[in-house]
């Protein structure tokens, strides 16, 4: 069975955090294909945020609630009766985590397990996918890719936090749905980047902020090594599983999403295309700020993702940096960034084995 982005024409699709940096290219790309999204998000105001400035909102139910309010989901869910529900609602940095480790752990752990009430209290949902991390792992350091089968145990707040969205999802299908009546899935995904990130300690963001203000670019790590990619490899990802396991509960399981090793770069190397891209003499610095532990090495095999649905990586990481330069410099001029979202939606699907337009 081939999966097509038409699937998901006309289809109720519940998204927790749809106002985030990938739940706003996740809507962009459901609203082109014909979804009908129901997003739920806390809506925490930022200065700068990419559902607002994507234009996506006027295009779906925006609906601002907590994950931590399970009556409130209910009451969405029995109103809207969605058919797939992809939770990616989470308190999302590893340096917040530390800051507010209560905080981090009632977002992603109880959301968690209000979310998979919900599912199991509606009847419509026949596909569930939940949104983790790469650092769901337990960090040995090693070179090598992490299994989906190796030890679940996140060393930090937010990492360990996300560890325990995994059990509890893994729990929910075990004791409710064995019966396959909601196929459920957890997504683990490497380092994204993309055009409209603002989230604070990570490294883009932090590269465009210098990047306008013609300041050097300060690189806490530069020899940390991740697995970075472009936001619209998981997405993608994401609703492919979502889609195939709806059609068939076989497909449900636990995967990794991540670019091929040859694009588990270096955080030095990373930022030094961006300046490459960016141009303007713009240059980096390396200077540890003595921050709290994060792991210095940290790679996915993902060949569970590739063997199940003959999937692939599109963009390599020069290219995903052209694509983040090219977004970021429009914002700047103030451009209306939708269209280049759209293009570049376009760009990434164009000659893909799947059918899909931008409408």
């Amino acid at each position: 069975m081939r999966f097509d982005l038409s699937f998901y024409k006309n289809k109720k699709v519940l998204l927790t955090g749809h106002t985030g940096f990938k739940g706003s290219w996740m809507c962009v790309m459901l609203v082109n294909a014909g979804a009908e999204v129901i997003g739920y998000a806390s809506c925490r105001k930022k200065t700068d945020c990419l559902f607002d400035l994507c234009g996506v909102k006027e295009q779906i139910t925006h609906i601002k609630g907590d994950v931590r309010d399970l009556d409130h989901l209910l009451e969405v869910c029995r109103r809207y009766q969605p058919e797939i529900v992809i939770h990616m609602a989470a308190q999302p940095i590893v340096r917040d985590g530390y800051r507010d480790p209560v905080g981090t752990y009632s977002t992603n752990v109880m959301g968690t397990v209000n979310i998979c009430e919900a599912v199991r209290q509606t009847r419509s949902v026949r596909s569930f996918l939940n949104v983790t991390t790469d650092k769901v792992y337990e960090n040995k350091e090693w070179e090598w890719g992490y299994r989906e089968n190796d030890p679940l145990d996140g060393y930090d707040p937010y990492s360990n936090s996300k560890s325990c969205s995994e059990l509890v999802t893994h729990s929910y299908k075990s004791s409710f749905w064995a019966d396959n009546r909601v196929s459920v899935s957890t997504v683990r995904a490497g380092n994204v980047i993309g055009g409209g990130d603002f989230a604070n300690d990570r490294i883009i963001p932090d590269c465009i902020r210098a990047a306008v203000k013609s300041e050097d670019i300060i690189v806490r790590n530069p020899f940390s090594t991740r697995p970075y990619q472009h936001v619209l490899e998981p997405v993608y990802a994401y609703l492919m599983i979502a889609a195939m396991q709806y059609h068939n509960p076989r497909y449900q399981s636990w995967y990794n999403v991540g670019p091929n090793d040859q694009d588990c770069f270096q955080t030095g190397v990373l930022v030094e295309l961006f300046v490459k891209h960016w141009g303007e003499g713009l240059k980096w610095v390396s200077k540890y700020d003595g921050g709290p532990h994060e792991a210095n090495f940290l790679k996915l095999d993902c060949s569970k993702l590739k063997n199940t649905f003959n999937w692939h990586p599109r963009w390599n990481l020069e290219t995903a940096i052209e694509k983040v330069v090219e977004w970021s410099k429009a914002w700047v001029a103030g451009e209306n960034v939708r269209t280049v979202m759209d293009r570049q939606l376009e760009e990434f699907l164009e000659g893909h084995d799947y059918g899909f337009c931008i409408s």
